[in-house]
Order: structure tokens, then C-alpha cells, then sequence
């Protein structure tokens, strides 16, 4: 047979084990080797082939005689190393949930940079209540790395160093049952978890979930599919069993495709914000072109609904979630709820804006000298007395042709009456203020980085939006009479076009300040994360990723929210390890479960942990 060599030598012969057999396994075991034990038996005559299938497995794994150990090295692959510390600047727990024995995962830690260099490895070994004993965790200390000895007694943690339980699946149960108000501190600073069994494993994500974190799970064999399909994210690296149960399957076998998926999902889910907050304005800019135009007793033509909605808008919204995802990960979040303050002030910023542009078009156009009420034959491009009344040339034709108009019964008097007065100056104007509000809002809201590629790499939303802005400017500055027929515009002067273009470019100025300026993110990525190479340089093993950055998320929850504690779990209980001076438990020390009586009756309701010294 063949097993793990604690299970395998407690069915061997206690003869046939070497007496040296603990000490030469922890030697392999703490270079991170995999080991297997071997051992055998010789069946009795008596059981033949029919009968040996139908016995139990007691009958036969016991009184063997131990054979020795297999060595198996797994070495890491190339790409775990700098995945690892990419996710670690992005400010990502890692965790290693492994079936292996609790020295080789523990080594395998210390290999990858799970566990930095000057950290120290708190062992957690957690025994069941038995003989009237309450159940007892018994917290080992560890040497980071070397040849010593790994128990390490009466030193405790030295400053600047950093602690990270290991503990294995048994103690993981033990703690579970007895211990469910020290479970969450472990969680929080437990780095491996080693000897897990399937269940374990998926008992492990769902306690991981219950302090608020999203955890992602990856694995490749069939003792993870629980896991896999527990985790928000479950990725598999094979195409065996366990990709049946796992969402997402890679197509490489390694971790490199983890990064890659986080970015992709940030990369997403900021589209999905940036086509909703752009569809919202959208709708806010042609209802208040609408309803200023309603106020005379006006409205926008059939054929420039026809345009913005399908030219400007089916344009924009399908091109704009075109950019690819960022090249590296960040430790900036992006936002996970539409309703956010951020997403919020965002969207209501730029309809204000959008409001103010509007109504001041609107009443500036009003109050311009040459301003009168439209009527057909009017022409303010070239305004010349005619009759009494003012009429002119489009631009580009001569007199001759503008004579034969109206000797045909084509001029002010043949013309058919505009009944739903569509064609009139305020019309014109807010055509071209809102239609370039749309192109604004498409550009304001297309975001780049941290999360996306920049806008420039998005030729074809670039190509679109140019090309809509070109031609708005060519019949804006050249005014072609069938084009504003078409579009039901009236010609301008040249010096309201001037005033238009202005008004458009410090829209499109304004807009990209404010949002730069709301978009708060990326002014706190800048100042976090130099605070925190800062401190990772002074302090690059800070104690756990959450403890050794709770006092700057802190900080800048504060400033955010004001003096409210995080809404996580697992930052509210960041600070208060970092204010608790009895954590980390101390070497060589102790913690048994207390029961307590319930005060009406004898019945055991739970544990109460007490620390006490070997």
C-alpha cells in the first residue's frame, strides 16, 4: 500500500518503522519535498481472489510491514513567482489549501513568498476535547527558513517581522467547532492550510466568505470541486473533473492565468458602469432638449431624433465598451454597486453641467440682435430687406437663383407652413449643443486607466466619435441649404457658429475636469500607494496583507465616509487585532476552551477560549 507516512506507519508493524522515521520525515518534509510511504503484506493462504474483494479493508491494512519513502520534488513553475507578487501588489491574499503535509506545504510557502523572508510561521495545533479535557490550541512557533530547529522557544515576534498561521485540517475542525470566536482571527492571518480534505476545503471558503472577503479558488483535481463551485470564482487548471464543477477552466496549467482574469472581470464590470452612466446621460440630454424646446411650443425633428439616436447614440454605446483590459493589476477597487456615491455624483454632475449648457445656449440665442421668430424665407445667414421683411441668400447661391425661387412660388410665400414648428433658431442651436453633449458624455465616460487601455487604443470608438464631430462642424460652418432642409435646420449667423463652437468646447473642457475631479480613485491610488511602497520598503513584511495595510484603508475610509468603522468584517477586525496586545498569541503557549452553563439550565452551549502557558 501506499499513503501519507503518518497514516501508513500507524499500520505498519511498530517494529518494522525506523526509530529515526519522525526526524528523517520532517527533514524531507521541511525541504518541501512530497513524501509517500510504502508498506506490504503477505496474505494467508486462505484468502482467495472472491474473498479478498469482499473483505474489509481492516483486515487487510493492518500488521504491515513498512517498506520506506518515496521522494517526490515538484518544483515551482516559472510563472508562480512573479504571479504571486503581482497579486500581492495588487493588494490580493493569497492562500495555500493543500492535501500535502504541514512542513512540505509550509516550505512550499516560504519558496513562493507566500510567507516574505523575515516572516515567522505560527504553527496551530488544535486537539478535540477528550477524557474531560476541553479542546486545547497549542500555538508553535516557527523558524521563517533554514536548517535549525523549526520550534523556536520563548522568542516572541520582533519588530518588523510578520506572523501567518498554518494549521492543518483536523485543527482546522477542531477550531471550527470549539473555537468560532477565534476562527475569524485566523482566517484573517492563516496563510496554509495543509492535510485538507475535500469537505474541509469547501467548509474553508464558505468561513472565508462569512468575513466578507471574495475569494477566488484554484485547483486542478477532483478533492476541489466542492471548493471550486463554492467560491465566487472557481478556476480550473485542468480539463478533468474538475473543470465540470469550476466556472472558468484555463487552458494553461498554471496560475499565470489568474491575474488575467481578475483583470478582464474589473475591465468588465467598469464598462458595464461607464454604457449605464453614459445611457442615463443619454436620456437626461434629450429630455431637457425637449422640454426647453416644449416651452415654445417646438420640438426636434423626425429625421434629428433619427440621427442621434442611431449615428450618435448606437455608435458610441457599441463601440465605447470596445478597450481591452489593463496591462497590470492595481490595488485600486473598482466600484461594485451602480447606486455609489461616486457613480451617483458622477451621472448628477454632468446633467447639471449639461443643464447649465443648455439653458444658457437657449436664452444667449434668444437675446442676439439679429434673433426674431422664424419664419420660412428667413434667412439670418445674409439678412436683406425684402418687402419689408428679412430674406436672403443661402450661402454659396447667388441672387439669380433666389429670384427664380420665388417667381416659382418656392420662397417665403409658397412654402408649406412648418405645423409642428420645428424649424426655428432655438431648435437649430440646441441640435448642435445637445448632439455634441452625447459625444462629450461618451468621451467623459469612457474610462482608461487603472482598469481599461486608454481611450487613443480604441480606434474604432475614436473613428466614430470623429467623424460625427466632423461632419456637426461641416454643416455647422458650411451650411448646405438640402442638408438643413433634410435635418429641418435655419441657417445662423457666422458669429453665433463661433459662439456655438465655443460653447461645445468648454462643455467638453468642463466635463472632463469635473470628472477627473470626482473620480477621487485615482487621486487615492496615487497617495496610498506611494504610503504604501512606502511602507512595504521600510516594512516590506508588514503583519498579513490586511494588517499590514489597515491603518491606511482606515485612513482613507475615514476621509471617504466620514468616522465610520469599514462595512468588510474582515477590516473591522484588522483594527482590532492591531489595538489587541495579547495577538499573536505568544510561543509556546496554550489556548483550551472554557464551557460555560446556561443560566437556566446545566445544558453546555459553548466555549470559552483561555490562554494559558505550556
Amino acid at each position: 500500500m501506499k499513503g501519507a507516512p503518518e497514516t501508513v506507519s500507524r499500520l505498519c508493524k511498530r517494529e518494522t518503522v525506523p526509530a529515526d522515521f519522525s526526524e528523517v520525515l520532517d527533514s524531507y518534509t521541511r525541504r518541501g519535498l512530497r513524501v509517500i510511504a510504502l508498506a506490504h503484506q503477505r496474505l494467508a493462504s486462505r484468502f482467495m481472489w472472491h474473498r479478498v474483494q469482499s473483505c474489509g479493508r481492516e483486515a487487510v491494512e493492518s500488521g504491515m510491514d513498512f517498506l520506506g519513502l518515496v521522494l517526490l520534488q515538484n518544483k515551482l513553475k516559472p510563472q508562480t513567482l512573479p504571479v504571486l507578487a503581482a497579486l500581492r501588489r495588487a493588494g490580493i491574499r493569497t492562500v495555500m489549501v493543500t492535501g500535502d503535509s504541514m512542513l512540505t506545504a509550509v516550505s512550499v510557502a516560504m519558496e513562493c513568498g507566500m510567507v516574505p523572508p523575515q516572516g515567522r510561521v505560527i504553527i496551530t495545533e488544535a486537539t478535540p476535547p477528550r477524557e474531560g479535557q476541553p479542546a486545547t490550541i497549542h500555538w508553535i512557533h516557527g523558524e521563517k527558513r533554514g536548517e535549525e530547529s523549526v520550534i523556536v522557544e520563548g522568542e516572541g515576534e520582533g519588530e518588523g517581522s510578520s506572523y501567518h498561521f498554518a494549521m492543518s485540517g483536523k485543527s482546522f475542525s477542531v477550531i471550527s467547532d470549539h473555537f468560532p470566536d477565534l476562527l475569524p482571527k485566523l482566517l484573517l492571518c492563516g496563510t496554509v492550510f495543509a492535510r485538507m480534505a475535500p469537505d474541509q476545503k469547501t467548509q474553508l471558503v464558505e468561513s472565508l466568505q462569512k468575513v466578507d472577503y471574495y475569494v477566488g479558488m484554484c485547483g486542478d483535481g477532483a478533492n476541489d470541486c466542492g471548493a471550486l463551485k463554492r467560491a465566487h470564482a472557481g478556476i480550473s487548471l485542468s480539463e478533468l473533473e474538475a473543470s465540470i464543477a469550476s466556472p472558468f477552466t484555463s487552458r494553461t496549467p498554471d496560475i499565470s492565468c489568474i491575474p488575467h482574469l481578475i483583470r478582464e472581470g474589473r475591465a468588465a464590470l467598469v464598462t458595464s458602469f461607464c454604457v449605464f452612466k453614459f445611457m442615463a446621460l443619454y436620456s437626461i440630454i434629450q429630455y431637457l432638449s425637449v422640454l426647453l424646446l416644449y416651452s415654445i411650443l417646438s420640438n426636434l425633428g423626425d429625421v434629428q431624433y433619427l440621427f442621434i439616436d442611431v449615428v450618435i447614440i448606437m455608435s458610441a454605446a457599441f463601440t465605447m465598451s470596445l478597450n481591452t483590459s489593463w496591462k497590470e493589476l492595481v490595488p485600486q477597487r473598482p466600484p461594485s454597486s451602480l447606486i455609489s456615491a461616486q457613480l451617483l455624483v458622477s451621472v448628477a454632475t454632468q446633467i447639471l453641467l449639461t443643464l447649465g449648457f443648455q439653458v444658457g445656449a437657449f436664452l444667449l440665442v434668444r437675446s442676439q440682435p439679429w434673433y426674431s421668430q422664424w419664419e420660412p424665407g428667413m434667412d439670418a445667414c445674409n439678412p436683406a430687406p425684402l418687402n419689408g421683411s428679412l430674406a436672403g441668400d443661402w450661402p454659396g447661391e447667388n441672387s439669380s437663383s433666389s429670384s427664380a425661387a420665388h417667381h416659382n412660388g418656392t420662397g417665403q410665400e409658397g412654402e408649406e407652413p412648418d405645423e409642428h414648428n420645428v424649424r426655428n433658431f432655438e431648435n437649430t442651436t440646441l441640435f448642435f449643443i445637445s448632439s455634441c453633449q452625447y459625444l462629450t458624455a461618451a468621451l467623459v465616460f469612457s474610462k482608461g486607466r487603472p482598469f481599461r487601455q486608454p481611450i487613443y487604443t480604441n480606434c474604432l470608438f475614436l473613428a466614430s466619435v470623429l467623424t460625427v464631430y466632423s461632419f456637426l462642424m461641416l454643416i455647422l460652418f458650411h451650411p448646405l441649404q438640402a442638408v438643413h432642409e433634410f435635418f429641418m435646420l435655419v441657417c445662423v449667423p457666422f458669429e453665433w457658429r463661433v459662439t456655438l463652437l465655443f460653447l461645445i468646447t468648454a462643455n467638453l473642457l468642463l466635463a472632463f475636469l469635473l470628472e477627473s475631479v470626482i473620480d477621487c480613485d485615482q487621486l487615492w491610488v496615487r497617495l496610498f500607494s506611494a504610503k504604501k511602497e512606502h511602507e512595504f520598503t521600510k516594512n516590506p513584511n508588514s503583519t498579513q496583507l490586511e494588517l499590514g495595510d489597515a491603518s491606511s484603508s482606515y485612513s482613507r475610509c475615514l476621509c471617504c465616509r466620514g468616522n465610520h468603522a469599514p462595512k468588510a468584517k474582515y477590516q473591522r477586525l484588522a483594527q482590532e487585532l492591531l489595538q489587541d496586545p495579547d495577538w499573536p498569541p505568544q510561543p509556546q503557549s496554550s489556548t483550551k476552551a472554557k464551557p460555560h452553563s446556561s443560566l437556566h439550565s446545566g445544558t453546555l452551549r459553548g466555549w470559552d477560549p483561555e490562554t494559558t502557558p505550556l
